[in-house]
């Protein structure tokens, strides 16, 4: 298994995210170019060396394409680089979520560019105008439910906090090109590393006050405040802020695991764009690698359920593939009798609370059903953790269920196993139990 364990002494913005993702590999060409088609405008990722503090490491931003144009008053500005691209500096700490310089600031309390050149950059995108942008776009589907998840993470806090319901949010930054950039561009960086999941040191947080559209806000922001209710946190005296609502729904939103033992096999420093005091803007990636693969499974969880009677087996054999890759724990359907005793199924499957949306919207899209019933559930999970073993035929992968740290049940990977039945003409049962002798040998 793959971890990335974050530290950080400044803070984590969207932008310092992707620089470590970078840092520790991520190839910036292919980023660029694999991004290219999911908002119209045109940007380039870019990286720079930075030494803080006697560290050394990147920083990452977002440049938007820009041509020459005027000022209002018939001047040609000329505010771009050699390449066309306009560099977006700003007075907030992480160089993140925001395009432009303004004199005001935004529902976090960010100073970004008031669009004094008649260019929006669309930076008031809606959940709905971003997830379809994403779904638009030529990414991997994996990339696509992940990216779609966090900006649902980032909807949902900000809905509760403005007490409407998330599709109604209208984003500000964060609905900018460099922050939609930033959090997409993290979760195809994920996959080109291949990290299984992430762990988060205790995140520093900045104090005192900020101003806002609505008035005069704390710090952290109140989004923010609710994306980190699920990450370990740390307060200082640094009078900005340094968790954006970006940082912190990347971080509470991607695959989460216990910090394990491991051998260390990369590490990168990425920087955010403020100088703090006495601290270097700074968050550390560093990536563990383990045989033994952890998994920590959701108790809190949701039973969707719906009955179907007017749809092929063939659409539901394929809705359970869909459902799975999107994130359910488990999927099955049941046999039942509807009116005029019609002979139908009944669709269940189990997810983590935070997958509710993007799994209800495959199950309207690829059904016929009008309806999804949603039941709070807790259960009870055995620590999985998942081993390989060496068999006369192959590795096979064995999932290890355990109680109060006691292994009680070994289970071995069914599709390794039919793998290897295909490769050695041998009946699976024989490779299922040959790894299972390898366990207690």
């Amino acid at each position: 298994m793959k971890i990335i364990q974050f530290n950080s002494v400044g803070g984590a913005s969207g932008d310092m995210i992707l620089g470590c993702l970078i840092g520790l590999g991520a190839d910036l060409e292919q980023l660029n170019a694999q991004l290219k088609t999911l908002v119209p405008e045109h940007f380039h990722i870019r990286t720079k060396t930075v030494e803080s503090y006697g560290m050394n490491g990147i920083s990452a931003s977002v440049d938007i394409h820009e041509h020459g144009h005027t000022d209002g008053h018939g001047q040609t500005q000329t505010d771009t680089d050699e390449h066309g691209y306009k560099h977006h500096t700003h007075e907030h700490g992480h160089h993140h979520e925001h395009g432009q310089v303004q004199t005001d600031t935004d529902g976090h309390g960010h100073e970004h560019n008031h669009d004094h050149h008649g260019h929006s950059h669309h930076n008031q995108r809606n959940f709905e105008a971003i997830k379809e942008l994403i779904t638009a776009s030529e990414l991997p589907e994996g990339v696509k439910e992940q990216s779609i998840a966090v900006f649902s993470a980032l909807a949902d806090a900000e809905g509760k906090v403005h007490n409407m319901p998330p599709n109604e949010v209208h984003f500000h930054e964060v609905g900018a090109v460099d922050s939609i950039v930033d959090i997409v561009g993290c979760c195809l960086a994920m996959q080109m590393l291949e990290i299984d999941a992430i762990a988060v040191s205790p995140l520093p947080l900045g104090s005192g006050t900020m101003r806002c559209q609505h008035g005069i806000y704390p710090i952290p922001a109140p989004a923010t405040v609710e994306l980190l209710k699920t990450l370990p946190v740390t307060q200082t005296d640094q009078p900005y802020e340094m968790v954006t609502p970006t940082g912190a729904a990347l971080l509470s939103t991607l695959p989460q695991a216990k910090a394990s033992s491991g051998s260390i096999t990369a590490s990168a420093n990425s920087f955010g764009h403020r100088q703090l005091n006495e601290r270097p803007n700074l968050l550390r990636a560093t990536i563990y690698e383990t045989a033994e693969k952890i998994t920590d499974q959701p108790t809190e969880c949701l039973l969707l359920e719906s009955n179907i009677d007017d749809s092929t087996p063939e659409i539901i054999g394929n809705l359970f593939d869909r459902l799975f890759d999107a994130g359910a724990l488990d999927v099955w359907t049941t046999a039942i009798q509807m009116k005029n005793q019609r002979p139908a199924v009944k669709l269940s499957l189990l997810i983590p609370t935070d997958l509710q949306q993007p799994l209800e919207e495959i199950i309207f899209r690829e059904t016929t059903t009008f309806g999804i019933r949603q039941v709070p559930i807790s259960r009870s999970c055995l620590e999985r953790r998942f081993i390989s073993v060496d068999t006369k035929y192959g590795k096979v992968t064995i999932k290890v269920g355990s109680l109060n740290g006691e292994a009680i049940t070994f289970s071995p990977e069914m599709s390794d196993c039919i793998k290897l039945s295909k490769q050695h003409n041998i009946a699976v049962r024989k490779i299922y139990d040959a790894a299972k002798i390898e366990v207690f040998a």
